[in-house]
């Protein structure tokens, strides 16, 4: 299986040796099976039976032990890998392709796919144990007649041939069941973000239980139960073809001679003791095929996210405090909206940016502001054209250092609980400074770059985001949409006092804005109309700005 060979290709020595324990300990169930057997077919037991039933009953919890350890280790060590390694991949695949592949599908493959084969660790040590356990009963029955043994095998290899055909199907039946999982997810992530719509919507709220959330929980639900049962069938006639041997060997053998009765009972009793080890075999292979499925969509995963290109971050590089111009020469980025036939198309873009601006980016709805500062920060790639600074072209090589000019505050901001990244003596110090002239300093603490907690409103939310791109103090700063949710008092702020702060720095500030009445705060304007340039303003004054830009935004 699938799974089976991952964990051999992570550690063979370990998988051997797990192996070796788990057949030392099959081979001490069939030998303490022999001995019991032996016993009860003599008056007076000796005492090397004994002594050989007290050593087997010492090795076999040992050997048990051993196996389950060391698969436990191969099983967490390499979930720990796979876990890094996607995440690496994750942090290194483009952007553009990450929202390509859609954030259900990732949060699926780390939330359900990943703990799906970690689960499965638990299963291979009892797995390998009592597939150790059949095989030493097998060579047992063989010491007691080869002919009875040879007809066992036969029906062992009719019962696996037709089993393997329903595990076939189950297999295609599972990967249904993950796509619907993928879909799902979406719906969960729609079921929390959108709980405040789906409230106060009672029409929309019904669609939303009665469409799409039940109709994929009814998809996956058919699909797990329509393969379990397929499983639960073929285990079923794997136990019946158990008896029907057993059958053969009590009624029919003993017409054909030349077999004794010992081996008549042996083989009657072996054959009930297997039936345990062998239904636990057959009750760990629907998890070991879920696993096989969550390991191929895993693999498929990282892949498709190492076939594009990725970026390469293992570098710190530390941006030049001293740069004069960026440059965007003839951008263009395309990318498919939704509800629109046509491709989005930005651009072709011409602009220049040097230290000290403070620019205001305005437009429309749809206009591709966003989408213009991701491609400004490197977080998209320019299809056509190049971004340039002091010159040099920004390319794959040399983009992780050209980001880390930029400090940000997205409309769709991400808060982290702690300082990442910005360990140093004063942090705490500035971060406190900030928070008590943002009005924050009553609502949490900073201790060791830790905040005490995040659970905030929207708007304090938004300003302890700002209080992080301060204390990053990064040459260029970009905002999106900032003052949106803020009330008159810190939208004033913002505009009148922090944004020229930055400015007397020598900092580099870009502005994506809709407040006309504090356009006059720029040293640019640049507005954008469905992808294109339509005016790249220089110090104009208040009332010109109030005409030529406070049209429909």
């Amino acid at each position: 299986m699938k799974i089976i060979s991952f964990f051999f290709r992570y550690s063979r020595s370990i998988v051997l040796a797990s192996v070796a324990a788990g057949i030392i300990s099959g081979a001490c169930n069939a030998a303490l099976l022999a001995v019991i057997n032996d016993a009860l077919k003599r008056n007076s037991v000796p005492g090397v039976l004994i002594w050989s039933f007290v050593g087997l009953c010492v090795l076999l919890p040992l050997a048990r032990f051993s196996s389950e350890s060391l698969l436990t280790k191969l099983g967490q060590g390499a979930m720990y890998e796979l876990r890094m390694s996607l995440c690496r991949k994750v942090l290194a695949a483009p952007l553009r392709h990450l929202e390509n592949l859609g954030i259900p599908k990732l949060l699926a493959t780390l939330t359900e796919d990943i703990p799906t084969i970690t689960n499965t660790v638990s299963v291979l040590p009892i797995l390998c144990v009592n597939a150790a356990l059949v095989i030493g009963c097998l060579i047992y029955l063989g010491t007691l007649s080869g002919r009875l043994l040879a007809i066992l095998l036969g029906f062992m290899a009719f019962g696996v041939t037709t089993y393997q055909l329903p595990i076939i199907k189950v297999q295609s039946i599972f990967r249904l069941a993950r796509k619907d999982t993928d879909v799902l997810q979406g719906h969960f992530r729609a079921l929390t973000n959108g709980i405040k719509e789906l409230k106060i919507h009672n029409m929309r709220r019904h669609a939303f239980v009665s469409e799409s959330l039940t109709s994929t929980a009814t998809s996956l639900r058919r699909h797990n139960v329509r393969g379990l049962n397929i499983f639960s069938a073929a285990a079923s006639w794997g136990q019946v073809l158990v008896f029907v041997v057993i059958g053969l060997i009590v009624f029919a053998v003993p017409s054909m001679g030349n077999v004794k009765a010992a081996a008549l009972t042996g083989f009657t009793l072996t054959l009930l003791y297997l039936m345990t080890p062998l239904q636990i075999i057959m009750t760990a292979l629907p998890q070991l095929a879920r696993a096989n499925v969550a390991l191929q969509t895993v693999e498929e995963l990282g892949l498709n996210l190492a076939s594009q290109d990725p970026e390469d971050t293992s570098g710190r590089s530390v941006p030049e405090k001293d740069w004069r111009t960026l440059e965007l020469r003839s951008v263009t980025h395309a990318y498919h909206r939704e509800d629109d036939a046509r491709d989005f198309v930005l651009g072709p873009i011409n602009l220049t940016f040097e230290p000290g601006e403070l620019v205001f980016i305005i437009g429309g709805n749809g206009s591709g502001k966003t989408t213009l500062v991701k491609l400004l920060i490197g977080l998209y790639a320019p299809e056509k054209g190049g971004i340039y600074l002091d010159g040099r072209p920004i390319g794959n090589e040399n983009r992780e250092f050209y980001r880390q000019h930029f400090s940000a505050v997205f409309s769709d901001f991400y808060l982290f609980d702690e300082m990442l990244g910005l360990m140093r003596p004063d942090v705490d110090r500035q971060a406190r400074e900030y928070l008590e002239q943002l009005k924050l300093s009553h609502k949490l603490q900073v201790t060791n770059g830790k905040l005490s907690t995040i659970d905030l409103s929207q708007g304090q939310r938004k300003r302890l985001a700002l209080v992080t791109a301060f204390l990053e103090d990064r040459p260029i700063y970009i905002f999106d949409e900032w003052a949106a949710d803020q009330d008159p008092y810190f939208k004033n702020i913002f505009y009148t006092q922090l944004l020229p702060e930055l400015k007397a720095r020598n900092k580099t500030v870009i502005v994506i804005s809709h407040d006309d009445r504090y356009y006059s705060v720029a040293d640019r304007i640049i507005k954008l109309d469905d992808g294109q340039i339509v005016g790249d303003t220089v110090n104009e004054p208040v009332k010109a700005h109030a005409r030529q830009f406070s049209g429909k935004e």
